[in-house]
């Protein structure tokens, strides 16, 4: 996936600005993704409305996972333990850890990821699709 900024550009920019991906109740915001990096990361937010039920139980066999809390709480599950991550935690979920995440709070909960190494925007297309055949309720 071919953006204007190459891997040797600065990159700034505005709150809210980046490619946004719409999935219902779950909104990703890709800032830079394996073209702008060299595949080293990606880095998105990832916003959660009130009482989202997650996306599944998960793992990825080749990348770690950050995750800093931006805004509310999000219930994140690490392998058989949930840890909820607020405003300000950092939480690294190695690879091959099974995890999930989940809003369970009455307000909008925000999280920023570093996906290592990138590549993860590959599958926002899949996902969209996903949430749009699957909706939420």
């Amino acid at each position: 996936m071919k953006h204007r900024h190459e891997d040797t550009d600065l990159i700034f920019l505005q709150p809210g600005d980046g490619r946004k991906y719409d999935c219902g109740e779950l909104t990703a915001v890709f800032k830079a993704d394996e073209n702008e990096t060299s595949n080293r990361y990606s880095i998105s937010e990832w916003w959660l409305e009130p009482n989202f039920g997650g996306v599944g139980a998960h793992q990825h066999e080749h990348n770690d996972e950050v995750f800093y809390g931006l805004e509310g709480t999000v219930s994140i599950l690490v392998g058989d333990n949930w840890v909820e991550v607020e405003k300000g935690a950092f939480l690294r979920i190695p690879a091959q850890t099974m995890h999930d995440f989940q809003n369970r709070t009455n307000q909008k909960a925000g999280l920023l990821n570093f996906f290592i190494p990138g590549g993860f925007e590959r599958d926002m297309p899949s996902i969209v699709k996903w949430f749009t055949d699957n909706p939420q309720t």
